[in-house]
C-alpha cells in the first residue's frame, strides 16, 4: 500500500470511533419515532393548521359532506392502534389522544367555526398552552363482547417489557351497542377511556394495551408508540 493511502491502526480506530459517534448523534437528533410529549407553541400552531387546512378545502368542494367525511375518517386512523374498524368492526383498537391529536382536532373545529361564522376563527394562545401542559395521554379503547354490559368495571393498563403501567384514572364504559356481523352471531361494541401520565411510560416503546374484565379475563393488543405522534 502506498504512503498516500496507508493509515496507522490508531488513526483507523479513531476514524471508526468518530463515525460511530456521528451516527449515534444523528440517531438521537432524528429518532425513528415517538409520541410527542413536548411541543413548542410554533409546533402546536403547525398542528392546528394541519387539522384546519384539509377541512377548509373539503368544505369548499362540490360535495363538501362527502369530502369532510373522508377527512374525518383519515384523522381517526392517524393515532389509532390495533384493528381497523372499517375492516374489522369487532376488532379491538384504541385511539391515542396525544397532544398533536388534540391540536389537529381543534384545528378542524376552527375550520368548522370559520365556515359557520364566515370569518377566521383561531384558538387563543392561552388555550393552546393549556393543551400543551396536559400531563396525561388519553386512550380510548373500542372492543366487542357478548352482551351490552360486558365491559362494566373493565380496567386498562400498559405493558412495556416486564413493567405494567396503571392509568391515572379510568372512565366507565359506555353502554354497548348491538351490531350485526355477517355470517356471525350479533355482538355488542363499546368503548371506554383511561388516562396515563406521560412520565409513567416510554413514549418510544412497543407497548401492549391490556384490558382486564371483572371476571378475570384479559384482552390485549399491540400498540407501537413509535408510529404515533
Amino acid at each position: 500500500m502506498s504512503a498516500r493511502h496507508a493509515m496507522s491502526q490508531p488513526a483507523l480506530r479513531y476514524r471508526v470511533g468518530m463515525l460511530a459517534v456521528v451516527a449515534a448523534v444523528a440517531c438521537a437528533a432524528d429518532p425513528a419515532g415517538a409520541i410527542d410529549v413536548k411541543l413548542t407553541m410554533e409546533e402546536a400552531k403547525k398542528s392546528l393548521a394541519a387539522g384546519r387546512d384539509p377541512m377548509m378545502k373539503a368544505s369548499d368542494t362540490a360535495k363538501p359532506d362527502e369530502e369532510v367525511k373522508k377527512v374525518l375518517q383519515r384523522a381517526s386512523m392517524a393515532t389509532r392502534v390495533g384493528a381497523d374498524p372499517e375492516k374489522e368492526p369487532c376488532g379491538t383498537s384504541a385511539i391515542l389522544r396525544t397532544k398533536r391529536y388534540w391540536m389537529e382536532n381543534f384545528g378542524r373545529l376552527e375550520a368548522k367555526e370559520s365556515k359557520k361564522q364566515k370569518q377566521n376563527v383561531h384558538m387563543p394562545d392561552e388555550k393552546i398552552q393549556k393543551l400543551l401542559d396536559m400531563p396525561n395521554l388519553e386512550v380510548e379503547v373500542q372492543l366487542c363482547g357478548g352482551d351490552e354490559y360486558f365491559a362494566e368495571g373493565a380496567q386498562m393498563a400498559f405493558r412495556q417489557g416486564s413493567k405494567n403501567i396503571p392509568p391515572v384514572d379510568v372512565s366507565p364504559a359506555e353502554r354497548s351497542r348491538k351490531i350485526d356481523m355477517p355470517d356471525k352471531a350479533a355482538a355488542y361494541r363499546t368503548r371506554f377511556t383511561a388516562r396515563f401520565a406521560y412520565d409513567s411510560f416510554d413514549s418510544t416503546a412497543r407497548t401492549k394495551i391490556i384490558v382486564t374484565f371483572p371476571d378475570g379475563k384479559l384482552s390485549e393488543f399491540e400498540a407501537d408508540f413509535s408510529k404515533v405522534k
